[in-house]
């Protein structure tokens, strides 16, 4: 069951929790404070992707997952009047948000109850400029959002300058992860994973986003990654492609979830800034 609870030593705000993972947390007085070193992973793609540069047209931005809407309230604070379309199932939460976490009155946004893949097919091709995917059933991805045609209508969905953020979870050695990616490396030219050094060393069970588009501002990235508050690395290129190896993509037929959590040691809920451990630092090399 996914409820918002209030956020231990933050008066005024909010966790989104689902079982035993922490999956939002929301400052309503604070929109661009973003708790979760994954979230600032997501955030940092969109300042030097699209909210940090010059544009003539509208921005329209889609969802797949809604959570406590951290990034569309991010989104609103920092490019007001963006377009932006969330696509959530889970009815309950959708209604909890409105109730105890509203959305600014005068942001952009529409929320569907309804899940990603089917929310996407009723979009024209070529109609977003940004998807981002961070949609969990409890502590794991669903299946149903890796597979190639997953990745194929996503695709489908972008502009041709427009790029996919997505979130997923996994440990070495990244069998899953791998298979992920090499489907989405059939419909992308070009993609990039990002993600905490010792998540990359498999010393413990985190986060991973990935970054598919035309383009990819790698330096501009990079740049940002020098001054996250726990190391990072980006993977993409060649160095990506014999990664993935000889993985086969997930398909429809031939699909699961994203591994569960080892909820000892290895894992504690996405990353936060209060009481995390620091040792990890020691692995960079």
């Amino acid at each position: 069951m996914t409820k918002i609870v209030p956020a231990p030593d933050d008066p005024g705000c909010f966790v989104v929790v689902s079982g035993e993972t922490e999956q939002s947390f929301v400052d309503p007085n604070d929109p661009l404070r973003l708790e979760f070193e994954y979230v600032q992973r997501i955030a940092e793609i969109l300042d030097v992707s699209v909210l940090d540069q010059p544009r003539s047209g509208p921005l329209r931005v889609v969802h797949v997952g809604g959570g406590g809407m951290t990034i569309p309230r991010y989104i609103h604070a920092r490019r007001p009047g963006v377009s932006q379309t969330v696509l959530e199932p889970d009815a309950d939460l959708i209604e909890d948000v409105r109730r105890i976490i509203p959305f600014p009155s005068r942001g952009s946004l529409q929320v569907r109850n309804i899940d990603g893949a089917a929310g996407m097919a009723t979009m024209p091709s070529g109609w977003v400029d940004v998807l981002i995917v961070d949609a969990f059933a409890g502590a794991q991805v669903p299946g149903d959002l890796v597979t190639t045609a997953f990745f194929a209508e996503a695709v489908r969905l972008l502009r041709t300058d427009g790029i996919l953020i997505m979130n997923v979870t996994d440990t070495a050695p990244f069998e899953w992860s791998k298979r992920a990616l090499a489907g989405l490396v059939r419909y992308s030219p070009n993609v990039g994973v990002i993600s905490e050094v010792p998540i990359w060393k498999g010393r413990r069970f985190g986060n991973l986003i990935l970054v598919a588009g035309t383009e990819i501002p790698v330096a501009a990235l990079s740049r940002r990654l020098a001054s996250a508050a726990f190391p990072q690395r980006l993977v993409g290129g060649e160095a990506l492609l014999e990664w993935i190896g000889t993985a086969l993509p997930f398909t429809r037929h031939d699909t699961e979830p994203s591994p569960e959590p080892n909820w000892g040691k290895t894992w504690f809920g996405p990353r936060r800034h209060k009481g995390d451990d620091l040792d990890d630092l020691d692995d960079v090399e």
